[in-house]
């Protein structure tokens, strides 16, 4: 499972790239804003959920930031170039820095790459697995 913040445009348009890019369904992506998202990490406070994406693991545990992105990439076949690098030594210690200086400048640059333009032009995929019951 995916928690990711559906208020900031940035984070949305690369949730729907995702979706896209999810061939085989192993994601769910949940959005903070769904009750849900607290239920499944109520060890996080919101705050830490809106500092970065994470994601939850079949097993429990928890990978957040550019671990998230590796984690992640490992499960989608056009990403696992991706992941495979992060793997590498010291990789994914530059990868949280540049994750860190992203996501705190993140507003900013979704009005620079016009990111809900576009969401306009990608459009929404439905999927069950992002269905959660209330």
């Amino acid at each position: 499972m995916v928690l990711y913040d559906d208020e900031c445009p940035l984070c949305t348009f690369q949730m729907r790239v995702l979706t896209w890019l999810d061939w085989c369904g192993q994601l769910s992506l949940i959005p903070l804003s769904h009750e849900a998202a607290g239920r499944l990490a109520p060890q996080l406070s919101r705050e830490d959920l809106q500092e970065a994406i994470h994601c939850i693991a079949r097993d429990g545990r928890i990978h957040r930031g550019a671990r998230c992105i590796r984690f992640v990439g490992l499960r989608l076949p056009l990403l696992v170039p991706v992941a495979l690098v992060l793997w590498i030594p010291g990789v994914i210690q530059v990868a949280e820095v540049f994750y860190q200086w992203i996501s705190r400048n993140r507003l900013l640059l979704s009005r620079l790459f016009g990111c809900k333009g576009a969401c306009a032009i990608l459009p929404p995929r439905a999927r069950a697995q992002d269905d959660l019951p209330s």
